[in-house]
């Protein structure tokens, strides 16, 4: 039986990234759990919209903390507000959009080591704060082949 040292992350700690206009801020890894999950705080901008994707090897879960998230499970509308979970089981199609005031939420993966595809895919945050805006359109066939690697999809 593998034994884990107890592991505390303050708030407005873990490791910064900026993922996709969002800001990604890794709360726990497969390493920190024994394997067992990854979870991830992210600060979304207002009106953002979540790429619709598929996780093939994690389950994931949705904890909005604060703002407005309009939640698409398999074209299941989830209506969240703050307090608010929602659970969306691998292999099915998801997305989200934030409302007016944008939204942080915690994504909880099961099993873990979903944080090392958000690594590749991202940067590191200059701030704690959303990434600024930008004109930059991301190259999908290229996220499409890195998440395929990490068993996920991006749905175009």
């Amino acid at each position: 039986m593998q034994v884990l040292n107890a592991v505390a992350v303050a708030n407005g700690k873990g490791e910064a990234r900026w993922w996709f206009g969002a800001l990604a801020e890794i709360k726990a890894t497969a390493a920190d759990t024994g394997g067992q999950f990854t979870l991830v705080e992210v600060t979304c901008p207002p009106s953002y919209k979540g790429a619709r994707h598929v996780h093939h090897k994690e389950d994931e879960a949705f904890w909005l903390l604060e703002g407005h998230m309009d939640l698409d499970v398999d074209g299941k509308k989830i209506d969240m507000n703050p307090g608010d979970y929602a659970f969306g089981p691998r292999n099915v199609p998801h997305s989200f959009t934030t409302g007016d005031a944008g939204c942080r939420v915690l994504f909880i993966l099961t099993p873990g080591g979903f944080e090392n595809l958000l690594m590749e895919v991202s940067e590191p945050a200059g701030s704690r704060t959303v990434p600024p805006p930008s004109d930059k359109k991301p190259d999908i066939a290229r996220l499409q082949k890195i998440v395929a690697r990490y068993g996920n999809e991006i749905l175009v």
